[in-house]
């Protein structure tokens, strides 16, 4: 090609660029119904559009997730319609969180005694999030679409439906970012075009995903699949420290009697996170436990009847959700309840009937080791100023991101090896 026909190319593709970011900042040819609460949209539409997207897009789980959210989150939910007259039909359900954060929530929290004036000035400076997605879980659980939808029109609705929720916000204060959290394939793909909105795509870490296998009927046979070095790991380094210690494996069974004992643990993990956008209250373990009903399942440890650690699990459809954690950090200086727990929801998993784990995306390391492969995560972000993008990037994009580690802890089958 030569530099006429180059300048050409460029030409026609910044030309195609212009009407696509046109096309995108008018109204699209749709309709919407937007709430503050899932209860006053139409609850049969809603149900056709999540019936296919599982446990965390269910009016149930949503409706029962409103009466626990953190202080600082407040949901917002929309319907968005396609055609006119008897002809209008649903063609995406949209959930989102507006989050109130400050700057102090980027980082470890700390004590009266520790804290100082900076401190201080971090906690007073807040920044408005709105999200579309669950805060809470990690994963695509904020947009449904129809079958067979229009992409492009349907991603183009979502993105009007946060623009109009944004503007109506400007009566509580001003946002300051819009993000569209946890996208994975095909999602990435779909909602490429938004970056002609000024969207811009942060990749994270990514989910750590461990497949299942069908011959698997409990955790002795994980542990049969591994490869002699890592069973050995686990059965020296894991079970008999545990059982040396006196520990114990145990399901609960009424979250409502131990809340307070579960909160504590979630709270010593929580105040050393890099980034703590929110604080579950007590009461949403219970709630969560009620809304799951067989789908859920919490495994604690306990040491002489002193609880030291929980893992909770939901089962969304084929895929178990290992995603509420906590554990006694001291106790844990000398015992690997973190590892244990980890295994714990193997076997959570398996019972449940599940295929696959999604652990999440922090502790990529152990997680590698169990067997779990990274699955590509990111979102798409829209900042008011870019100055305050930049202050606030750690706060969007949570720790550095890190590459999943390459660890083959299963045995090779017999044909490789030969």
């Amino acid at each position: 090609m030569n530099i006429p026909e180059k300048i050409k190319s460029l030409k026609n593709a910044f030309s195609e660029r212009s009407q696509v970011r046109k096309q995108l900042r008018g109204p699209a040819d749709l309709y919407y119904a937007i709430a503050d609460s899932i209860g006053m949209l139409d609850a049969g539409a809603w149900q056709d559009l999540v019936k296919d997207s599982g446990f965390f897009m269910s009016a149930g789980y949503l409706t029962s997730l409103e009466t626990v959210l953190p202080h600082n989150l407040s949901p917002r939910y929309a319907l968005i319609y396609a055609g006119t007259g008897a002809q209008r039909q649903p063609v995406a359900a949209v959930y989102m969180q507006i989050a109130e954060v400050s700057v102090a929530q980027m980082r470890p929290e700390k004590n009266e005694a520790e804290a100082g004036r900076l401190d201080q000035l971090a906690e007073s400076t807040r920044q408005r999030i709105l999200t579309c997605g669950n805060l809470l879980t990690f994963g695509q659980h904020g947009i449904a679409f129809a079958k067979d939808v229009d992409q492009k029109l349907a991603w183009h609705g979502v993105a009007e439906v946060l623009y109009r929720v944004r503007q109506a916000e400007k009566l509580a204060g001003k946002t300051h970012f819009v993000m569209i959290k946890d996208l994975h394939s095909p999602y990435r793909e779909h909602a490429a075009h938004l970056e002609n909105l000024s969207y811009r795509y942060v990749e994270t870490e990514p989910n750590m995903v461990l497949a299942l296998s069908p011959d698997w009927k409990n955790h002795d046979d994980y542990l049969a699949s591994l490869a002699s070095k890592y069973r050995g790991n686990v059965r020296n380094g894991i079970m008999k420290l545990m059982e040396e210690g006196a520990c114990t494996m145990e399901h609960v069974s009424d979250m409502a009697a131990v809340q307070d004992q579960i909160h504590a643990l979630y709270k010593e993990v929580q105040v050393n996170a890099g980034v703590r956008l929110f604080e579950l209250v007590p009461e949403y373990f219970a709630t969560l436990q009620q809304a799951a009903g067989e789908r859920f399942r919490c495994s604690v440890i306990r040491q002489d009847g002193k609880m030291l650690g929980f893992l909770i699990s939901v089962a969304d459809g084929d895929t178990s959700v290992a995603y509420h954690i906590g554990f006694d950090r001291a106790a844990a200086a000398s015992l690997p309840i973190y590892l244990r727990l980890l295994h714990a929801g193997i076997a959570d998993a398996i019972s449940m009937g599940c295929k696959e784990i999604s652990y999440g995306r922090t502790a990529l390391e152990p997680k590698a080791a169990l067997g779990a492969k990274p699955q590509p995560f990111g979102i798409l972000v829209r900042h008011r100023q870019p100055v305050l993008n930049k202050m606030m990037k750690r706060l969007l994009t949570g720790i550095e991101h890190e590459e999943a580690p390459e660890r083959s802890p299963f045995k090779k089958p017999a044909a490789a090896k030969a």
